[in-house]
This record gives C-alpha cells, structure tokens and sequence, in this order.
C-alpha cells in the first residue's frame, strides 16, 4: 500500500469513526429534540450564558436517543442481549406466574442501563409475540434484586416455531419513568430488530429457556443485538470470569 492509499484509508477510518458516533436519533426523541432547541433558542434570547447550558442539555437529549446501527449474528440457537448495558444479575429463578412460562427454574440475565448507554430495545431471538403484559408498580432503584418483582414493568414473551419461549422485561427505575413497546401481541419480530425504549435509565431481564446457560459474566458490558447471551447448541457450563 503507497502513502496515497495509507491516506485514503485513514480517511475512511475517521469518517467511520464519526459515522458510528454520531448516530441517528430514534423518532421517540425527535419531539424532545425539538423542545430541547426551541428552549434554547428562548434561552440564548433572554440570557446567553443560560443559552450554553440549554445547548448542552440538547445536546445530551440527542445523545441519549441514539439510535446506532447492529450487526447480529444469525446463526440458529444464539439468543443475544436485549440491551445495551451492565450485566448486574445472573440467577435460577421461576419466572414471575404473569409470564405464563410455568414453575420450572429458568436464568435470568438482567442488564443494568445507565443514562449514558442506548435505550433501545431489541429482540434477542426471532419468534412471534405471544404475549405482551403491562405491570404497575414502584421506581426503586433497577438494580436490586426486587425491581424483578415490584417495580413497574413491561413483559414480552417470545416463542418460536420449535416451541422454545424467551421473556424479555423492560424493567422502570429510579429515573426511568416511560417504557415504550413498539411490537404488539401476534407479531412477528426477527432477532436484533428493535421492539422498545425506556427513557433514561433502567434495567431489563431476560428468561432464558430450560437448561440453557448463560454465555455472559455479572460485570460484563452488553452491546443490545450483538452480545449472545446464551448458545442453545452449546454444552459449555455458565462461564465465570474475573475483572483484570
């Protein structure tokens, strides 16, 4: 490769890298967008300084509903990360009776969403949606244990052809107080394309099938559509790991 080609391929790389940040902002943002500018406008009117601070709220807003692009993997018997965010909990649990999926033990995988990381939702398996429940409840904290139970929350339960049922939780928190679904029941969703949103902070859980081990650590950062979160096809125990 000549110094001209070296130059055109770092150019490519930095456009990439701006690409990538400066991600679309989901439709669910626009009217937030659009009063984060007008006050600013009003603010820059009446006091500059407050201006500046206005424009950097925006700023953040347009930030907060990114909406990046994913690149999942296909392959049959991967469930992938619903969410962007820290896995906080990895547990056997029975699954809550609203879910429908019986008595027997399942893992549930939560992932914490602080404010700075994507809140859009994806499903992290293609299936049909065979029930889609609303739950009202508390704001605590969404990472404790009993957020699962008493915060309030909103249910899809995804089956496939072969039978096999995932539940995804969208879980409000503390801050989060608006959980957005976008699917309804009887639809159809492939895996990795969007199904939601919670605004501002949140968890969300995911049940996986009988038997099926978890492929992620508690601490680990999950990427929503990309991260597989459990290999039906694999025979590998639950993984364990350690902070470096």
């Amino acid at each position: 490769m000549n110094f001209e080609e070296d130059r055109v391929s770092d150019r490519h790389s930095l456009l990439d890298t701006i690409t990538d940040t400066l991600a679309p902002v989901h439709r669910d943002g626009h009217k937030f967008v659009a009063i984060g500018l007008i006050a600013t406008l009003v603010f820059f009117f009446v006091w500059p300084p407050l201006g500046w601070i206005g424009a950097l709220i925006t700023a953040w807003i347009i930030y907060f509903f990114r909406d990046p692009d994913r690149v999942t993997p296909l392959r049959d018997g991967l469930i992938v990360a619903p969410a962007d965010g820290k896995v906080s909990l990895i547990e056997k649990v029975r699954p809550p009776i609203e879910l429908g999926l019986g008595e027997e033990e399942r893992v549930r995988v939560s992932i914490f969403l602080s404010v700075f990381d994507v809140h859009i939702q994806r499903a992290p398996l293609a299936g049909r949606i065979a029930r889609s429940i609303y739950v009202p409840g508390a704001f605590l904290n969404a990472e404790l244990d009993k957020a699962s139970e008493e915060n309030e929350r909103r249910t899809i339960v995804i089956e496939t052809a072969n039978g096999l049922s995932v539940a995804v939780v969208q879980i409000a928190g503390l801050v989060a107080r608006r959980i957005v679904t976008f699917v309804a029941e009887g639809d159809s969703i492939g895996v990795g394309e969007r199904f939601g949103l919670i605004r501002f902070g949140s968890r969300v859980d995911t049940y996986l099938p009988p038997g099926a081990f978890p492929a992620v650590a508690v601490g680990q950062r999950a990427i929503g559509g990309e991260t597989v979160l459990a290999d039906l096809r694999s025979v590998e125990p639950e993984r364990e790991a350690r902070r470096h």
